[in-house]
C-alpha cells in the first residue's frame, strides 16, 4: 500500500515518446502512479515525478536526489546513468560508483528504491554497438540493488520492447504502447497483480521490402540522428531549458490517458 511515490531520471522516465494531449509526456512512471494509487482510497496517493530529459547521472544526483531525500516518499523510481553510458570513453565501473552513492542516499530515507537496467539495444543502429557496455553497467545494478534491497525494473529482459512499434519514430525514445508496456513490468517488480501481460504477443506486421526499410532509415537518420549529433557537437542538451514535471494528480493522468488512448 505505497502512499507516496517519486520518480528520478531523464528522458524515459519523463516520458518522452509519450505525448499528451497537452503535448506534455506522460510515459510509464506517470502510468505507473495510476496503478498505484487504484490501490489507495481516493485521494490519498501522492506522486511527484522529477525527471528531466537529457539529465547525466551528476546532474540528476544534484537536481533530483536532494528532492526526493526531503520527501521521503514511500516508494523512488530511480533511472540514471543511461546518458553516461552512451557517451564516448566513460567507464560503466566508475558511472556504477557514483550511481550506488546516489542508491544509498534515497535508500536511507525513502521506503523502498526501485532502481532500473537499460534495454537491450541490439536492434538501435546508434546504439546496438554499446551492447556490451550496457551489459556491465546492468550487471552493476543488479548488484547494487542486491546490496540495498532494491526492486529492479528489469528492461534488458523486457521482449515486447524487441519490436519496433514499442519506440517512437527517433527510436530512442518509448512509444505510448512502450511506456505501458513499461508501466506494467515495473509493477511485477513491486509483485503488484496489473491488469494485462507486458509480454503481449503484438500483432502481426505486413513485411517490408528493402527499399522501405532503406526509405524509413534515411528518414530517421535526416530527422532524428543528424540533429542529435549535432547538439552532442554543441554541447547541447534536449533538456535545456526544460523543468520536471512535478506534483501530478492520479486523476488527471487518468485523463490525459483516455484521451489520447
Amino acid at each position: 500500500m505505497i502512499g507516496s511515490y517519486v520518480a528520478v531520471g531523464d528522458s524515459f522516465t519523463e516520458g518522452v515518446g509519450d505525448p499528451g494531449p497537452d503535448g506534455a509526456f506522460v510515459g510509464w512512471a506517470d502510468r505507473f502512479a495510476v496503478l498505484l494509487a487504484d490501490r489507495r482510497p481516493e485521494g490519498d496517493f501522492q506522486y511527484t515525478n522529477l525527471a528531466v530529459r537529457g539529465r547525466l547521472l551528476d546532474q540528476i544526483v544534484a537536481e533530483q536526489v536532494p528532492r526526493a531525500v526531503d520527501m521521503a516518499p514511500d516508494l523512488v523510481s530511480f533511472c540514471a546513468g543511461g546518458n553516461d553510458i552512451i557517451r564516448p570513453g566513460t567507464d560503466p565501473d566508475e558511472v556504477a560508483e557514483r550511481f550506488e552513492r546516489a542508491v544509498a542516499r534515497l535508500a536511507a530515507v525513502a521506503g523502498t528504491v526501485m532502481v532500473t537496467t537499460g534495454f537491450d539495444t541490439r536492434g538501435v543502429p546508434v546504439l546496438k554497438h554499446l551492447r556490451g557496455k550496457i551489459a556491465t553497467y546492468n550487471g552493476h545494478v543488479r548488484a547494487i540493488a542486491d546490496r540495498y534491497g532494491c526492486p529492479v525494473l528489469d528492461l534488458w529482459s523486457l521482449r515486447s520492447v524487441q519490436d519496433r512499434r514499442a519506440w517512437d519514430s527517433d527510436r530512442l525514445h518509448l512509444s505510448p504502447e512502450g511506456h505501458t508496456r513499461v508501466a506494467l513490468r515495473a509493477g511485477q517488480a513491486l509483485g503488484l497483480d496489473v491488469p494485462a501481460d507486458p509480454e503481449q504477443e503484438w500483432p502481426p506486421l505486413p513485411p517490408r521490402g528493402t527499399l522501405e526499410v532503406r526509405r524509413d532509415d534515411v528518414h530517421w537518420a535526416r530527422e532524428f540522428l543528424v540533429p542529435w549529433i549535432g547538439r552532442r557537437l554543441r554541447g547541447e542538451s534536449s533538456g535545456d531549458h526544460v523543468t520536471a514535471k512535478g506534483a501530478l494528480s492520479p486523476d488527471d493522468i487518468r485523463l490525459r490517458i483516455a484521451s489520447v488512448a
